[in-house]
Protein backbone atom coordinates (compact mmCIF):
# COMPACT_ATOMS: atom_id res chain seq x y z
CA UNK A 1 0.00 0.00 0.00
CA UNK A 2 1.33 3.44 -0.94
CA UNK A 3 1.95 6.08 1.71
CA UNK A 4 0.90 8.90 -0.62
CA UNK A 5 -2.66 9.53 -1.70
CA UNK A 6 -3.36 9.76 -5.43
CA UNK A 7 -3.47 13.28 -6.84
CA UNK A 8 -7.00 14.53 -7.37
CA UNK A 9 -8.61 17.61 -8.87
CA UNK A 10 -6.97 19.88 -11.44
CA UNK A 11 -3.45 18.75 -10.46
CA UNK A 12 -4.25 15.25 -11.72
CA UNK A 13 -3.99 16.69 -15.26
CA UNK A 14 -0.50 18.16 -14.74
CA UNK A 15 1.62 15.19 -15.91
CA UNK A 16 -0.29 14.90 -19.18
CA UNK A 17 -0.22 18.69 -19.71
CA UNK A 18 3.56 18.71 -19.32
CA UNK A 19 3.95 15.74 -21.65
CA UNK A 20 1.58 16.98 -24.35
CA UNK A 21 2.60 20.65 -24.46
CA UNK A 22 6.29 20.31 -23.61
CA UNK A 23 6.37 22.89 -20.82
CA UNK A 24 6.30 22.55 -17.04
CA UNK A 25 3.08 23.50 -15.27
CA UNK A 26 4.85 26.50 -13.72
CA UNK A 27 5.31 27.91 -17.23
CA UNK A 28 1.56 27.85 -17.83
CA UNK A 29 0.75 29.22 -14.38
CA UNK A 30 3.17 32.11 -14.95
CA UNK A 31 1.47 32.90 -18.27
CA UNK A 32 -1.91 32.90 -16.56
CA UNK A 33 -0.63 35.16 -13.79
CA UNK A 34 0.62 37.62 -16.41
CA UNK A 35 -2.87 37.81 -17.94
CA UNK A 36 -4.20 39.65 -14.90
CA UNK A 37 -7.71 39.43 -13.54
CA UNK A 38 -9.49 37.89 -16.53
CA UNK A 39 -12.54 35.72 -15.97
CA UNK A 40 -12.20 31.95 -15.78
CA UNK A 41 -13.62 31.16 -19.20
CA UNK A 42 -11.70 34.02 -20.82
CA UNK A 43 -8.48 32.41 -19.61
CA UNK A 44 -9.60 28.97 -20.78
CA UNK A 45 -10.44 30.38 -24.22
CA UNK A 46 -7.07 32.14 -24.37
CA UNK A 47 -5.15 28.94 -23.63
CA UNK A 48 -7.17 27.07 -26.24
CA UNK A 49 -6.86 29.72 -28.96
CA UNK A 50 -3.31 30.96 -28.41
CA UNK A 51 -1.65 27.74 -27.28
CA UNK A 52 -3.77 25.00 -28.88
CA UNK A 53 -4.68 23.47 -25.55
CA UNK A 54 -7.63 21.15 -25.13
CA UNK A 55 -10.54 22.31 -23.00
CA UNK A 56 -9.92 19.92 -20.10
CA UNK A 57 -6.25 20.83 -19.80
CA UNK A 58 -6.92 24.56 -20.07
CA UNK A 59 -9.74 24.37 -17.54
CA UNK A 60 -7.58 22.43 -15.07
CA UNK A 61 -4.77 24.99 -15.28
CA UNK A 62 -7.12 27.93 -14.85
CA UNK A 63 -8.95 26.29 -11.94
CA UNK A 64 -5.64 25.61 -10.16
CA UNK A 65 -4.40 29.13 -10.90
CA UNK A 66 -7.54 30.80 -9.58
CA UNK A 67 -7.67 28.59 -6.50
CA UNK A 68 -4.24 29.36 -5.42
Amino acid sequence: MSATAPVKGPASYFPSIEQKYGQPVQHWLALLAARGEARHMELVAWLKEEHGMGHGHANALVAHHRAG
